[in-house]
């Protein structure tokens, strides 16, 4: 009797391990991430997330997936066809300016990822030189626009009349542009960048002090999703800052490169490339003060951000309150260990 009463506890604590597993396989979530350009390495904390487990072990299924710059992110968002993408800062105050409710989750780059770039060899010193040039950018709406819109509005010069933009596509499709002649600058990534150099272009960057500080893409989604699930935004930023602190560690760069390659094969193919791309990446997404954590934003830099748009004319006018579109209500969260 004693035996049968055993083997009856033993069979009903397996039916509730069972029931507990098949509870939790049930409460993964699935996220849809849309990224501007397939680069990998460009979101590599999410990429160590996944290819480490992090995800999974906060509940997580996340599939990538490719767009063709930031206002195809913001499109896809808006039309539900993802839940987190990593738009561009003009872009984004752009869609806020119309009206979309989208909010800013996480700055993925603190530093600037864009800069301007001429031909080594060339006389150019300053974007004040290019007047009446023409400028390459890797897509018409994407950040890159935006960011040369304001490096040029900065000093009163009008697209369409003062110079003119020849969209070229991204990294390599650039280096025919400057080959050819058909652009005398070109507003790069720090991917693109490194990908000129590689194929033997000198390049060199004509960027303007002050906006070499305007922080890159970052991590948004619509503000209704946020509300209805907090839950799956700080599992997700979890797991990113675990992939980014794993990524900052040289000691772990091979497997980098492996989980960038996992989800972009073509990023393993050159693995000294990738390596010297990946050391830069990991700086330019370093918090710009470690004491505030990964993600953190700060108000000063979205006023520069909008003051900038503003006076190149992206902008119409102001946004009536920068602190409602963007949060750190998740960051302390994040960066907890």
């Amino acid at each position: 009797m004693q035996r049968l009463a055993f083997v009856k506890r033993l069979i009903a604590a397996s039916a509730i391990g069972l029931t507990a597993t098949t509870a939790s396989m049930a409460q993964t979530k699935d996220v849809t991430f849309v990224i501007a350009n397939p680069s990998a390495i460009n979101i590599i904390p999410v990429a160590v997330a996944m290819g480490e487990g992090y995800f999974e072990k906060e509940g997580l299924k996340v599939d990538v997936e490719a767009l063709n710059g930031s206002g195809a992110v913001l499109q896809a968002l808006t039309a539900g066809q993802g839940q987190i993408g990593n738009p561009a800062a003009g872009p984004f105050l752009g869609a806020r300016a119309r009206g979309i409710d989208i909010t800013f989750l996480y700055r993925l780059n603190p530093n600037s990822s864009l800069s301007m770039v001429v031909r080594q060899e060339t006389a150019t010193q300053g974007p004040e030189d290019l007047k009446g040039k023409v400028i390459g950018i890797g897509t018409a709406d994407g950040a890159e626009a935006s960011f040369a819109r304001s490096i040029f509005g900065d000093l009163g010069m009008v697209e369409g009349k003062d110079y003119t933009f020849l969209v070229v596509g991204d990294g390599g499709l650039a280096t025919a542009g400057f080959m050819r002649g058909d652009i005398d600058a070109y507003v790069a990534a720090t991917s693109d960048a490194a990908i000129l150099n590689s194929r033997g272009l000198s390049l060199r960057n004509i960027t303007p002090e002050k906006f070499r500080q305007f922080f890159g893409n970052g991590f948004a989604a619509m503000s209704d999703y946020i509300e209805k699930n907090p839950d799956v935004i700080e599992a997700f930023g979890k797991a990113v800052v675990r992939g980014a602190r794993f990524a900052a560690d040289p000691a772990n760069i091979e497997k980098v490169i492996d989980h960038a390659a996992a989800v972009n094969p073509q990023e393993g193919e050159d693995r000294a490339f990738s390596k010297a791309l990946i050391e830069q990446i990991v700086v330019r997404q370093s918090p710009l003060d470690p004491a505030k954590g990964y993600g953190y934003q700060d108000l000063a830099a979205w006023q520069a951000w909008q003051e900038s748009l503003v006076s190149s004319g992206e902008l119409k006018e102001a946004l009536p309150d920068l602190n409602a579109i963007y949060t750190n209500r998740f960051v302390e969260a994040w960066n907890a260990k």
